[in-house]
């Protein structure tokens, strides 16, 4: 089976192409004006685009750098003959609110970013400590996500589910839902020559990203980054075997969000929602499984704390699948029994996010120009919010753009799932 590119940008051109030694593997990646983005692909080698303005086309890519027609490449994909190993998206500017309020929204970009002239905090910058630094005693045993994370005392044999992580069975990663190998982590130098295994556990030499409970978020990832802009995220396989902290201030491996956002499921059969592994490959397999009659939390990063990606504040993106849908099915990639309508290709993508200056912002939004399918239910956006969003038969209010709401600090929003009326 051979590995195709799907890049939608707006005017995309081709760099360059560099032969790498990598493994097999993908990225998920949404295009940045003028950012320069590295995709992996299964022959070995890497191709760099650089995404300048204009009207967004989609193009396929070979490995070497050739591009492929596109029903001819839609052809290929759909006879199971190629793959795509990545896909870059672009931004996504959500529109505000018809209600005219006095929050005032950010612009937010494909990675559901929130635009910001600000410098990352001291707190998500520190340089991870030392891989000697190992606390000298184990705990008396884990409490789960009450449980400080013994660094440098734990197997990378297996996802640290005892303390607060959630293994991801379906991923074919041993639960991981990223690895990220590069050899050696330099403190202070950027990190280089990426390669993304898609098969295996996670073993020294390797950052390992993991997921959380919803409601909850992975706090590790190290001040090193991509050198190429590529986030990397999770905890670092050291020499011995043993998992280390990457942000050792945080002590925990999983943290809450900023709360006061819930999904609640009115329909008569499941519906997933997942969010994409950042920083990591993004992947979307980070799962919520809503069944009918119960509400959940919808994990609600704090700018503020959280990531930040080369000075820019972040938020959460995830993607909506259609009722009935089982989550390992749409917590994925690329779908084996949905192909066009789940996982990558859902047809409905959920942004929330805490800004830096307090306010919650919740936006929904067609999963453009990747999907073309259309939600099978009806999604609203109810609670202490400014203006109004709501998905009805395929209709987004106000906009076929999609559309965002607020929610100052201490309020509370449900995003409920309910059959078309």
């Amino acid at each position: 089976m051979k590995g195709i590119i799907k890049t939608a940008v707006a005017a995309a051109v081709v760099a360059g192409v560099a032969a790498q030694p990598h493994n097999h593997g993908h990225r998920h990646l949404h295009a940045k004006k003028h950012d320069h983005s590295r995709v992996e692909r299964r022959d070995g080698t890497v191709i760099v685009t650089e995404v300048v303005e204009g009207p967004t086309v989609i193009e396929y890519v070979m490995p070497d750098g050739q591009k492929v027609d596109a029903a001819k490449a839609e052809s290929l994909l759909d006879k199971g003959l190629y793959v795509v190993l990545g896909e870059t998206k672009p931004s996504f500017s959500a529109p505000p609110p018809a209600v005219t309020t006095s929050l005032a929204l950010p612009e937010f970009g494909g990675k559901f970013f929130e635009k910001s002239t600000s410098t990352a905090p001291t707190t998500t910058s520190t340089p991870p400590a030392s891989s000697s630094a190992a606390p000298s005693s184990a705990p008396n045993g884990p409490t789960g996500l009450d449980a400080d994370f013994p660094s440098g005392q734990v197997s990378c044999d297996h996802v640290p589910t005892e303390y607060g992580a959630l293994a991801v069975p379906w991923t074919g990663t041993n639960g991981w839902t990223t690895l990220a190998k590069f050899g050696g982590w330099i403190k202070g130098v950027a990190i280089n020559n990426i390669e993304s295994p898609t098969s295996g556990g996670c073993e020294p030499g390797m950052m390992c990203s993991y997921a959380c409970p919803p409601g909850y978020q992975k706090t590790q990832w190290p001040a090193e980054q991509g050198a190429t802009g590529q986030s990397v995220g999770g905890l670092w396989c050291n020499d011995d075997n043993m998992l280390e902290l990457t942000r050792p201030n945080a002590t925990k491996i999983c943290e809450p969000g900023a709360g006061g956002v819930y999904v609640r499921n009115e329909l008569s059969s499941n519906a997933a929602v997942c969010r994409t592994d950042y920083p990591g490959n993004e992947g979307m397999v980070v799962p919520l499984d809503t069944s009918p009659g119960n509400t959940y939390p919808v994990t609600n990063p704090d700018s503020k704390t959280y990531y930040w990606w080369q000075g820019t504040a972040t938020t959460a993106q995830y993607y909506i699948n259609n009722a009935g849908v089982e989550v390992e099915e749409a917590c994925t990639w690329k779908s084996s029994k949905f192909p066009l309508s789940a996982g990558n290709w859902a047809p409905t993508n959920l942004g929330v996010g805490k800004s830096v200056a307090g306010e919650t912002y919740i936006s929904l939004f067609p999963n453009l120009p990747t999907s073309n399918a259309v939600l099978d239910f009806d999604v609203e956006i109810t609670g202490d919010i400014s203006g109004t969003c709501y998905l009805k038969k395929g209709q987004y209010y106000g906009s076929d753009k999609g559309c965002t709401v607020g929610m100052k600090a201490g309020g509370t929003a449900t995003i409920v799932f309910k059959h078309s009326s």
